[in-house]
C-alpha cells in the first residue's frame, strides 16, 4: 500500500506534532505540518498531497480558518481529500465543505469523538479512496440549524427582529441600536428574505417574522418533524 502523502494543519504544536507521529506510523508520508490557514494552502501548492488534515480555528482569529481554507482547496483542487478535525461543529462553510468535489474525498471529524486510532487511520484511506465520512453529530447540528430559519439571521439581524418582536418601529430599533433608519431598513429587508417570507403588506411580513422568532425562542420544533436519520458515510 502506497504512502499517503498528506499535509497537516494543526495550531497546537504539540497536538500537531503527535498526529503527524501518529500517521507516520501507519504508513502515512506527512510531508508538512503546519500551523496556520496560509501555511496549510501554500504547503498544498507546494507539495501536492494525496490528503489534508485540518483544524477548523487557527491564528489570527481561531474561528473559521481552517475551514474557510478547506473549502478554497477543494474548489482549486476538486480531487484532494479533505478532513477537518476539530472540537467544534462550525456551521458556516461546514456545508459547503462537505458538498464540495462532487461530495466525494471530504471528512468532518470531531476530535473528542475520536476513540480508537486504527479505525480514525483507516476513515481517513477510505475519505482518500472518495469516501464521504461526516461525525453523527456534526449531521445532527446542521439539520438542527437549518430546520431554524433564525439560525440564518446575523447577530445584528437577530438585535433587529428582537427588537421588532418588542413592538418598536423602525424609527425606535434606530435609537435603541444607534443606526440610521436607513441601516435599519435594510437589516430588516435581510430579515425578511432570510426567513423567506412571503410577498405580502409589510406590516404582515413584521407579523410573521415575529412568529418565527418567538418559535425559535421557545425551541418548536418545524413543521414535518425531525425523525430523519442522516447517514454518517455516503
Amino acid at each position: 500500500m502506497s504512502a499517503v502523502r498528506t499535509v497537516l494543519a494543526e495550531d497546537g504544536v504539540l497536538l500537531r506534532e503527535g498526529l503527524a507521529g501518529m500517521l507516520e506510523r501507519f504508513g502515512f508520508a506527512v510531508v508538512a505540518a503546519v500551523g496556520d490557514a496560509d501555511a496549510l494552502v501554500g504547503a498544498v501548492e507546494q507539495h501536492a498531497p494525496d490528503l489534508v488534515v485540518t483544524d477548523i480555528r487557527m491564528p489570527p482569529t481561531f474561528t473559521d480558518e481552517g475551514l474557510r481554507a478547506a473549502v478554497a482547496l477543494r474548489r482549486d483542487h476538486p480531487d484532494l481529500a479533505v478532513v477537518a478535525l476539530s472540537q467544534f461543529v462550525q456551521h458556516a462553510y461546514a456545508a459547503d465543505l462537505i458538498g464540495s468535489g462532487g461530495g466525494r474525498g471530504v471528512g468532518y471529524l470531531l476530535k473528542d469523538r475520536v476513540v480508537d486510532v486504527a479505525e480514525f487511520v483507516g476513515t481517513l484511506r477510505r475519505i482518500v479512496d472518495g469516501a464521504t465520512v461526516v461525525d453523527p453529530e456534526v449531521v445532527r447540528r446542521l439539520l438542527r440549524r437549518r430546520r431554524d430559519p433564525v439560525a440564518r439571521l446575523s447577530t445584528r439581524e437577530r438585535d433587529v427582529l428582537g427588537l421588532i418582536a418588542e413592538g418598536h418601529s423602525n424609527s425606535a430599533i434606530a435609537r435603541r441600536l444607534f443606526l440610521s433608519e436607513a441601516a435599519v431598513g435594510k437589516h430588516v429587508g435581510n430579515v425578511l428574505a432570510k426567513l423567506d417570507l412571503p410577498p405580502a403588506a409589510d406590516s404582515n411580513r413584521r407579523v410573521l417574522a415575529v412568529l418565527t422568532y418567538l418559535r425559535s425562542e421557545a425551541g418548536e420544533a418545524p413543521p414535518g418533524g425531525s425523525d430523519a436519520r442522516p447517514r454518517s458515510e455516503l
